[in-house]
């Protein structure tokens, strides 16, 4: 059942409402949750495809939660979309073709829109590939994780080295714009190894990459099989090594975890840690939409039996509530301190819909212990504050 939470501005009596004058840019995420197999370290809302994938049926359903989200969002143009999984390239070319046709015909999507499908080595081909780029994807995002077999053996990935090296060469093939995902910090792996990593996924010529240490998340296998993973103070040194190593390489480090060459930052993200809206359909996805008088978050059933299941009789939301308004400026700096050219105080009011003197103790008390650079039109977090990012973060809780 649905539950709808009222939001209060902090220190207002009962009735008062937030105001937001003008919509944050939207963008859709469509999840599509069928992998290969789980990967060890993977706590997203995935689920191995036994058997065939009901791409028809969820096709199908999709498109039916998109209409049933149309009213809270009618109007708006969606700046970018994002297929994410689960692995996207599991399904058909034509089923994404089918796909983006039905969601053109039902919601503003400029010709310039940024259109990214997630992909995994292993499970893309020639065809299917240029079925994507035919079928309107203009961005192809791709997990390769690692090039090092015993490394990629260790993550239980499907694919080997050769399958990385010829899915990215496609990608370049048919894609102007494409990330690579690499993880570090890997079960026995060195400074060296990493690097080694770093220099083949250059040498693949990528726009942009996304480097991630692998960490253990709750409910996965490595949380409860945990494997020894190399020291902090190695992990550090490969962070530091991957940025120096970029940066020689022409590569802007804008967000955490991101690296771009100029203007090739991947826009829907960037509208994420704006906190601008999103609505989000499919298996678990997540909604964030700015209505005049709250911030509504939203999320569909996680399972996709009980999600077609759901769809089907008309409720493809399992929750939904507004954000309290006390919440928001942390949700807000949540998303905007990972970005390290930071923000405009401008931004923090008119997605909160509060002034910025709510967070101004905690504001001073960052700059004060070096976390964080304050400036009229600026408000960024130092190269401190980006390191021990979490430590930032609690000012604000």
């Amino acid at each position: 059942m649905s539950r709808i939470i009222p939001i209060l501005p902090a220190g207002k009596g009962a009735g008062a409402r937030l105001e937001f004058t003008l919509s944050p840019p939207l963008s859709l995420y469509i999840h599509l949750p069928w992998c290969v197999q789980k990967c060890p370290y993977c706590d997203f809302n995935s689920h191995e495809a036994r058997g065939e994938i009901p791409e028809s049926a969820y096709l199908d359903a999709l498109v039916a939660d998109l209409e049933s989200a149309l009213p809270l969002i009618w109007g708006r143009p969606v700046v970018s979309l994002f297929f994410g999984g689960g692995t996207p390239s599991l399904f058909s070319a034509e089923g994404i073709d089918r796909l983006l046709m039905a969601v053109r015909a039902r919601v503003p999507l400029p010709p310039g829109a940024e259109i990214t499908l997630e992909a995994n080595p292993g499970t893309v081909e020639a065809e299917k590939f240029a079925g994507f780029r035919a079928a309107g994807i203009n961005r192809v995002s791709l997990g390769i994780q690692s090039f090092n077999p015993a490394h990629l053996k260790a993550l239980g990935r499907i694919h080997d080295r050769d399958e990385a090296l010829h899915a990215a060469a496609l990608a370049a093939r048919h894609f102007e714009r494409f990330n690579l995902d690499l993880m570090y910090g890997l079960p026995g792996q060195s400074l060296d190894e990493a690097l080694a990593d770093l220099d083949t996924a250059l040498s693949l010529g990528p726009r942009h990459l996304s480097c991630y240490q692998l960490t253990l998340e709750p409910n996965t296998r490595f949380a409860a099989f945990p494997p020894e993973l190399p020291e902090p103070d190695l992990c550090a040194d490969i962070e530091e090594a991957f940025e120096a190593r970029l940066a020689e390489a022409g590569f802007e480090h804008y967000e955490t975890s991101a690296f771009a060459r100029p203007g090739q930052q991947c826009r829907h993200n960037l509208n994420y840690w704006h906190f601008g809206d999103y609505l989000g359909i499919g298996a678990g996805a997540h909604s964030k939409l700015t209505l005049p008088d709250r911030v509504l978050r939203q999320m569909r059933w996680k399972r996709p039996e009980a999600y077609l299941k759901e769809v089907a009789a008309g409720r493809p939301v399992q929750e939904e509530f507004a954000v309290e308004a006390a919440q928001l400026p942390f949700e807000f700096l949540l998303n905007a301190l990972r970005l390290n050219g930071g923000f405009p105080p401008a931004l923090f009011e008119a997605r909160t819909g509060q002034p910025l003197i709510t967070i101004q103790a905690p504001l001073q008390a960052a700059v004060r212990d070096g976390l964080l650079d304050m400036k009229p039109d600026w408000i960024a977090p130092t190269a401190t504050g980006r390191r021990f990012l979490n430590r930032l973060l609690q000012y604000f809780l």
